[in-house]
């Protein structure tokens, strides 16, 4: 196999000038990994250097509500969330039960385009890496005779900035003391949090 610095192959680029289908694949690497795209049917696939061959991805449905997927930037990232709707409590439960160690977890959004059979045209495009942060359940209110129902989301940041706790956003005075109880180094770090320009002293 020839080397290639071509990131997306050439064909696919091909595809997407015209009239394409478009596969969007997720990959979770839990423990054993989770693989799901966003269709109907479990068809095999696969990222290069990641997935062994065999994987299949599992059908998730139709992508109703497309995330906006942001790249760390000077340490601020945003966070998003991957859902499934409409599981029946029971099944919603089990799930839960069973659910593996999430926290921290690898996570990869690829692409690649599909032929006239549903079947990928090439190794999927990994686009955009984020870290597992925690998961989520919900149950909509129901009326009359509707059958009630979950939703389970995984909150996903871009970095390892997780946000299931929040993080420390201000050393003050306070922490520095508790370790160097003779530093003064901080105590003017309350006033540049509002705003003001401290003067700082000399030592």
């Amino acid at each position: 196999m020839a080397y290639t610095l071509e990131y997306v192959p050439q064909a696919i680029l091909d595809a997407m000038a015209t009239s394409h289908m478009l596969g969007i694949f997720f990959r979770m690497d839990s423990d054993p990994a989770l693989h799901i795209w966003m269709g109907v049917n479990d068809i095999p696939a696969g990222i290069d250097s990641l997935d062994e061959d065999g994987t299949v991805y599992l059908g998730g449905g139709r992508l109703l509500n497309v995330p906006t997927l942001e790249v760390l930037v000077n340490g601020q990232s945003g966070s998003v969330e991957f859902g499934i709707s409409g599981i029946d409590p029971s099944t919603a439960q089990k799930l839960l039960d069973n659910l593996p160690d999430v926290r921290g977890k690898d996570i990869k959004i690829g692409f690649t385009t599909l032929d006239q059979y549903y079947q990928p045209m090439g190794p999927i495009i990994p686009l955009w890496t984020g870290t597992a942060s925690h998961p989520t359940e919900s149950s909509p209110a129901v009326a009359g005779a509707e059958s009630p129902t979950t939703s389970i989301s995984l909150a996903v940041v871009s970095g390892t900035n997780t946000r299931s706790r929040a993080s420390q956003v201000l050393w003050s005075a306070p922490h520095q003391k508790a370790l160097y109880p003779t530093d003064k180094f901080c105590d003017g770090t309350a006033r540049l949090a509002r705003g003001v320009a401290p003067a700082w002293p000399n030592y």
